[in-house]
């Protein structure tokens, strides 16, 4: 079968098309025939060998699929060639065919694309744990949200009005302001392209600190990092909760003594180990987050689709930090 594949640690361009052998399920598990695969983050990442985890190569990027059950594997009830899926593979996903274990299934509704059902799941499993799980977010709190025209971005703005909160984006250009609007943000913050020196960084706390009012962002959710992420904790209000959700922008040093004087914590969020550890919390978390699909309250957004040989482009694009949404591959 045909697949996007790293050979080498680099960046998009080092991937090439090649071929792999077909994939047979193993016990417990299903092969699912991919018709869409999302781009994430962990993708520019997984690539360059600075992921949590490195696979052995050659192996295909992507890491949440959609597609069609092709064969299933002994031991495997309740799945049957032909049903429509989607699920969390780690890597894999830009490929013909992936092998995926049945306990990692979800259905897609029939009335839902192969492209939306791709595009859902870690982005809004992500910032539901983030929200539910770490924020301990509640109708009437201020959740400041970084890197808002984002898929992750998305759809916490999506989930916290949902959750019945008062949404600040804070996004890097006026075309990503308004996604961010159309998302249901209540407020927008354009904030300016880092590096800053200690001027700048206290200008951009202080737009932060007036956009959210004075008692504080309740929550701050953050999957930026960089020079974004103290201005952001200034932000934050007493007893906040600050989201440490991802590095693009870099690793940023804290000044510990604002959690000392806001009393507020700092939250890590890892959705994949929490998701291994702890399987009927999230599995609870995806039911919701159906039934809010269902509903209208989230939808997700796919800005771009890409062919197979065009995937690297896809991950190029989201490494340079200009993706509003989501983008796919389609194999």
């Amino acid at each position: 079968m045909r697949a996007l594949l790293s050979t080498e640690p680099g960046g998009p361009d080092t991937l090439t098309i090649g071929e792999l052998p077909d994939p047979q399920p193993g016990k417990g598990q299903v092969v699912v025939a991919v018709k869409a695969c999302a781009v994430n983050y962990p993708d520019v990442l997984i690539i360059e060998d600075r992921y949590q985890f490195r696979p052995a190569r050659p192996f295909a990027p992507g890491g949440e699929v959609a597609g069609v059950i092709d064969s299933v594997g002994e031991g495997v009830t309740g799945w049957a060639v032909g049903d429509r899926v989607i699920a969390v593979t780690g890597h894999g996903g830009m490929v013909g065919k992936v092998a995926v274990p049945a306990a990692a299934l979800h259905r897609l509704p029939p009335d839902r694309s192969f492209e939306e059902g791709a595009a859902l799941l870690l982005t809004y499993a992500t910032a539901i744990h983030a929200l539910v799980d770490r924020g301990r977010i509640a109708a009437g709190q201020t959740l400041l949200v970084l890197g808002a025209a984002g898929g992750v971005g998305v759809a916490t703005i999506e989930l916290g009005k949902a959750f019945g909160a008062r949404v600040v984006a804070a996004v890097s250009s006026e075309e990503k302001a308004a996604a961010a609007r159309a998302a249901g943000a209540d407020e927008v913050v354009v904030y300016p392209h880092a590096p800053f020196d200690k001027v700048a960084s206290k200008a951009l706390a202080d737009t932060f600190k007036a956009a959210v009012g004075g008692q504080g962002a309740d929550i701050v959710f953050d999957p930026v990092g960089g020079d974004y992420a103290e201005p952001a904790l200034r932000s934050v209000g007493w007893e906040g909760r600050y989201l440490v959700v991802g590095f693009p922008a870099g690793i940023p040093k804290l000044p510990l003594n604002l959690t000392l004087l806001k009393s507020c914590d700092v939250c890590g969020v890892f959705w994949g180990a929490f998701a291994m550890r702890d399987p009927a919390a999230n599995a609870a978390h995806v039911a919701t987050l159906f039934r809010l699909w269902d509903e209208g309250a989230i939808a997700p957004r796919v800005t771009g689709t890409f062919p197979l040989e065009r995937g690297g482009e896809a991950i190029a694009a989201l490494a340079g930090r200009a993706v509003i949404g989501k983008l796919v591959v389609v194999p």
